[in-house]
């Protein structure tokens, strides 16, 4: 018989709502959910009560960087995924650009295994797309891979796509969602070439959002939704940053659309007035731009625009992020950090606490067709997270789980606090510890 574990006196978010109750989970997975005071269907071998915190979904990050393999001084699966449990993070989809890239069908095997090991949480990968590689995505297990990655006009790594013909065979054939970043390279490089005739060969950090412009990111985005339409190409637009991108998307339920659009924490709690106060600690692509950019993207985590929220979660070693606008390494850690975040914006009327709950739990679920995840439900895997109000707690060094040992949170005081995780229902993380004996599960695709 399996383990049954008793869950009550909590508030449940969930499917929309927010209500008093309680969970059975039984080995793996959900069992029962209960309103009210009510028992259990059989006896429990194991009681917790909730005290009145919130249980969650845990949370579905579609975009992180785990460095691994091959930048693992940075970050690797094992650190990162324990950072993620910390935070009430209980899935993540890497990005390809690793050393070697995951643009072969043997590297992204070669990271499965790898996560299969170190892995404290559920993961999948995504399938880089390059000039040269389209060949490959036809022979890609849709069931195992969550999408393709595709750097349009910008990259790390050198995963640069920049011939139209490899675009239009990409959006074509990929048979697969295609999750963009939309950067346009021409317009980046004028406005490197004007801000060192201004500034010097390394412009401050603050000038970094007129390197990478809104320009820029609305001329590639428009390119990579133009495409989608030609093609009926699944078009997933990785970290919008600009008021004028959110014009080429649909305000619509996530189920009526094919082109979709994330959002990440940096460009929600951010602006380019904090370059004063964070310098490059949270220089990132693409740039935090201004406040009314992060405005409009805040109301349209409520308007049907963005879709999901996301991380981009990208460590890098301090030394990595000396220098300015072109000389700091790009990308910030805040996956552990993420889930706390919007719970504060919540508080502040940013969104409600249900949204939270559909933008970073449900709707990566249901966008990338899931299986058994992503909701509390009985028969879903016990993918949990008990959150607290009114606990608060400082990020200090001593806190921080990700590798590179740093966050820009560094020294705020959160409000809420991630007490218990629970991944396929198991309790990874509880009372600040990690169970490192706990191992995720590749995450399955419902894909026809």
């Amino acid at each position: 018989m399996n383990h049954r574990l008793f869950i009550h006196n909590v508030h449940i978010v969930n499917d929309g709502e927010c209500f008093e109750g309680a969970v059975v989970i039984e080995g793996e997975q959900v069992a029962e959910v209960l309103r009210g005071e009510t028992s259990p269907a059989r006896p429990c071998d194991e009681t917790l009560d909730g005290q009145g915190a919130y249980l969650l979904p845990g949370v579905i990050d579609d975009h992180v960087h785990f460095r691994d393999p091959g930048l693992t001084q940075k970050a690797d699966m094992e650190s990162e995924s324990r950072a993620a449990a910390a935070g009430g993070v209980t899935s993540y989809m890497d990005m390809p650009n690793t050393v070697p890239q995951t643009t072969t069908l043997e590297a992204f095997e070669a990271k499965m295994a790898d996560a299969a090991r170190k892995s404290r949480v559920n993961y999948s990968f995504y399938f880089g797309a390059t000039n040269t590689n389209t060949p490959l995505l036809k022979d890609l297990d849709k069931s195992r891979v969550c999408g393709v990655k595709l750097f349009m006009g910008s990259s790390t790594g050198n995963m640069l796509v920049d011939r139209m013909d490899a675009l239009r065979t990409i959006f074509s054939e990929a048979g697969i969602l295609i999750a963009a970043h939309c950067e346009d390279q021409s317009v980046i490089a004028e406005n490197i070439k004007r801000c060192k005739a201004l500034y010097g060969d390394d412009p401050d950090v603050s000038h970094h959002p007129e390197i990478r412009s809104a320009e820029a990111c609305y001329r590639s985005s428009e390119l990579a939704v133009r495409l989608a339409r030609e093609t009926g190409a699944r078009l997933h637009i990785a970290h919008i940053s600009t008021a004028r991108e959110l014009t080429l998307l649909e305000a619509a339920p996530l189920e009526n659309k094919h082109i979709t659009a994330e959002a990440c924490i940096a460009h929600l709690y951010f602006s380019q007035d904090d370059y004063a106060k964070l310098g490059t600690c949270i220089k990132c692509n693409p740039a935090i731009k201004t406040v009314a950019d992060r405005a409009a993207l805040r109301y349209a985590l409520t308007d049907g625009k963005i879709d999901i929220i996301a991380t981009d979660h990208a460590p890098h070693l301090l030394k990595d992020k000396e220098g300015g606008a072109l000389k700091a390494a790009s990308g910030m850690p805040m996956l552990q950090f993420s889930l706390v975040t919007m719970l504060e914006l919540a508080d502040e009327g940013v969104l409600s606490l249900t949204d939270v709950v559909e933008k970073m739990c449900h709707a990566p679920a249901r966008l990338f067709s899931i299986e058994g995840r992503g909701y509390i439900r009985p028969g879903y895997q016990a993918d949990l997270v008990l959150v607290r109000p009114d606990c608060p707690w400082q990020v200090c060094k001593e806190n921080i789980l990700s590798k590179c040992g740093w966050s820009p949170m560094e020294g705020h005081t959160y409000r809420w606090k991630v007490e218990r995780t629970f991944v396929n229902g198991h309790p990874v993380y509880a009372e600040g510890k990690v169970d490192d004996t706990c191992r995720g599960q590749a995450l399955k695709f419902n894909r026809n």
